[in-house]
């Protein structure tokens, strides 16, 4: 069964969406287009979306570096294999998509991993917003350039020091 919940994030109104209590999607959305896509999004549920709460909560309030959710993404295998090395990205830091492409064993294939990176549903838990251009450059993000960028800010805000030195290529949960 598919169910969703909405949350107030500093980014605005994000969308859990949980398909038989699986984490599949988290969307940026206003509430107007809820009204619209309610279909798609399954019944709204109260229940089942505390775990996911709290840990937004934790990360947009500097206290949780990633996410430990039960999730499911369906992709081809190199889609599963860009988002499982953008998992692997320390909170506060970033890669180029070219990076990426040479992580996963060919630099020709930095537009395939930008096309990948445009199919993750689970922005944020799956962090995308931590690769960038060449030299930086913010580009492309499926909730928008601003929300990249105060992801990133937050991130590397001098108060989250503390968080980026504990997860620094740990990859658990502060």
């Amino acid at each position: 069964m598919r169910t969703h919940k909405v949350i107030y994030s500093p980014l605005g109104i994000l969308t859990l969406i949980a398909e038989d209590g699986v984490l599949v999607a988290v969307e940026s959305a206003s509430t107007d287009s809820l009204l619209v896509d309610s279909a798609r999004l399954g019944l709204a549920a109260e229940d089942g979306f505390e775990s996911a709460e709290r840990q937004f909560e934790e990360y947009f309030s500097g206290r949780r570096c990633c996410f430990d959710l039960l999730v499911e993404q369906t992709g081809t295998p190199f889609q599963q294999q860009v988002w499982q090395a953008v998992k692997a990205i320390p909170y506060g830091q970033t890669r180029t998509y070219k990076q990426l492409a040479v992580s996963l064993g060919d630099a020709s294939k930095a537009r395939g991993v930008g096309a990948a990176l445009a199919r993750n549903a689970l922005g944020i838990v799956v962090p995308t917003h931590r690769v960038v251009g060449t030299k930086g450059a913010l580009t492309g993000y499926s909730a928008g350039i601003d929300a990249k960028r105060a992801l990133l800010d937050l991130e590397s805000a001098p108060a989250n020091e503390a968080l980026r030195q504990q997860c620094a290529g740990a990859g658990v949960p502060a």
